[in-house]
């Protein structure tokens, strides 16, 4: 059993969800859940915590973050298989996500120590007699973090380890079906030393989150990874908050003629597959050269059934379990609802469990679900182009901009693509899927606002304050 942690102290609260191995059906434990009471009692704990953090020096932020990636690497065995069991990722995965996370709280560590302010010269304004003024940036005070189940460990430390870099004091929210990743990583952060009050991690109901700590005018930041659906009641009640939202994609890569094929099989394969698709950069859509079309399509259909399906903790295991009963239900509608409207299953389509097996599809059309809402399964659509910027065209026809991916060896239609694409990321000679934790992630539109990456996030859990001098 679990317990919340609040103000340093693991409470059992006598009120208990239990945590789902997706793969074998089985409870692989219970986790308390906080009552709105204690949801409030997080909040003050997190109070007296910015205080604490507040006055931490940005060095002794730097030897926090660093002894917590020690003791990532102490625990990266444990963390990982703790992974995997609740949320089903193959442990070739999970253990890349531990790798991961580590050096997102490296980054965050160096970025503590680098957290300064600018020089403004007054001189510059023809009616001042000051010459010099500067501003400085602060904490914003509490972080509320919200993260998804389908990375429990990264995503959760590029919330948590900017915001402690920046000198704020946290409560994160994990979901429910996947909190004990978050827990691990809550006694590990205590054990490099953060002060008590600062972390707060609490499970709880979606209702009692906005209730309790999203309208909360205590806490003055919010950071969510989630749906658009949940994005956007979040962004409604939480009143004057900064907020970074992560939300979802129907990512797309255009796939230009004179390209090595087997190269972007390779890439395209674990970009539309790995993880079962449950990845918010999942590359759904894939516009190909009508020149390269029918070799693309053989290739892409012989790779995906020549993935390896099975228990997540082989290591040798390509795709295991979607995360529950509702999800896996919801992508096979899908599937046949384009089916009926006169799309082609090239391959997959079948599920034993909750593993779906990868689904090639085309003959589609832009008003399928499958090609224009994030279906966050193991699917692929293939669309022909004949003019790259027609290409373009469609694949920003969408509500979403989180990113998408470009292979071409024509420069300028690579220029073109940079230029033109209505996205937060463009990845030329690769699949929208890619990311490094030091970069500036995230999206336009239905997509979010607000970057992640430790500098960046860094910049949005902190004010800016301006001081001037007049002597």
């Amino acid at each position: 059993m679990k317990n919340i942690l609040i103000g340093g102290k693991w409470i059992d609260t006598n009120n208990y969800i239990e945590v789902i191995n997706p793969y074998t059906g089985k409870t692989i434990d219970i986790v308390s859940k906080a009552s709105p009471e204690l949801l409030k009692e997080a909040v003050e704990s997190a109070i007296r915590g910015s205080k604490a953090m507040r006055n931490l020096s940005r060095y002794k932020r730097f030897e926090i973050l660093s002894k917590t990636a020690e003791l990532i690497l102490k625990r990266k065995d444990e963390l990982a298989m703790t992974m995997t069991l609740e949320s089903g990722k193959p442990l070739a995965f999970s253990k890349g996500e531990v790798s991961r996370a580590h050096e997102t709280i490296v980054l965050s560590a160096e970025e503590a120590k680098r957290l300064g302010g600018e020089v403004i010269p007054f001189d510059a304004a023809p009616t001042s007699l000051d010459k010099y003024c500067f501003y400085i940036r602060v904490p914003v005070g509490i972080v509320l973090s919200i993260t998804p189940f389908n990375f429990p460990l990264n995503l959760v430390c590029h919330k948590v380890g900017p915001a402690i870099a920046a000198g704020n004091s946290i409560i994160h929210k994990p979901a429910s079906k996947t909190p004990l990743t978050s827990l691990i990583l809550g006694e590990i952060l205590l054990e490099a030393g953060l002060p008590k009050e600062a972390l707060n991690i609490v499970i709880c109901s979606a209702e009692d989150t906005e209730n309790y700590l999203v309208k909360n005018p205590s806490i003055r930041k919010i950071s969510f990874t989630g749906s658009k659906l949940i994005g956007e009641r979040i962004a409604s009640n939480a009143g004057l908050k900064k907020i970074s939202m992560e939300l979802g994609s129907n990512s797309g890569v255009i796939v230009d003629e004179n390209v090595n094929i087997d190269k972007v099989i390779s890439a395209v394969k674990m970009g539309a597959f790995g993880y079962s698709g449950q990845v918010c950069i999942h590359c759904q859509r894939a516009y190909v050269h009508e020149s390269i079309y029918e070799e693309f399509r053989e290739k892409i259909v012989n790779a995906a059934n020549n993935l390896v399906i099975g228990n997540p903790i082989e290591m040798t295991t390509d795709i295991g379990p979607m995360i529950d009963e509702k999800e896996i239900v919801r992508v096979k509608s899908w599937l046949e609802e384009a089916k009926s409207q006169g799309a082609k299953i090239l391959c997959g389509g079948e599920r034993e469990n909750l593993i779906l097996k990868p689904t090639v599809i085309e003959n589609v059309t832009e008003e399928m679900k499958v090609v224009k809402d994030e279906t966050f399964g193991p699917t692929l659509a293939l669309i022909p182009f004949t003019d790259f910027k027609d290409a373009v065209s469609k694949l920003n026809d969408s509500i979403y901009g989180l990113q998408a991916g470009i292979f071409t060896e024509n420069l300028r239609n690579a220029y073109y693509a940079i230029d033109n694409l209505d996205v937060g990321g463009v990845m030329i000679n690769d699949i929208p899927t890619f990311r490094l934790d030091l970069m500036p992630y995230g999206g336009v539109k239905g997509s979010g606002y607000g970057r992640e990456g430790p500098r960046y996030a860094i910049e949005e859990m902190t004010e800016i304050k301006c001081v001037r001098f007049h002597i």
